[in-house]
């Protein structure tokens, strides 16, 4: 499942536009012990370009923690990757 939290524009180097949409991911991970909900991140642009990094962590605390600093900070695709790595 996927929740769009939030739509950001911002301008790169070159003066152009760019608009970047937020996704949190929820898969659900079972055991014969327990089940939980399991976070990760997807961003997309208009242009096409997406990325997403699945299984970050169960904690909705911690995922909230995340989405707010990508949002705040306008991550695009390309440093997706780069900034969950920084911040695990």
């Amino acid at each position: 499942m996927e929740i769009k939290i939030a739509t950001r524009q911002c301008e790169d180097a070159r003066g152009r536009a760019r608009r970047f949409h937020y996704y949190l991911t929820v898969d659900l991970v079972e055991t014969d012990r327990f089940c939980c909900e399991d976070y990760g991140v997807r961003i997309t642009e208009d242009r096409g370009e997406s990325a997403a990094v699945p299984s970050i962590t169960t904690s909705a605390m911690r995922i909230d923690e995340l989405m707010t600093m990508l949002v705040e900070h306008q991550v695009g695709p390309a440093g997706l990757a780069d900034v969950v790595a920084d911040w695990l």
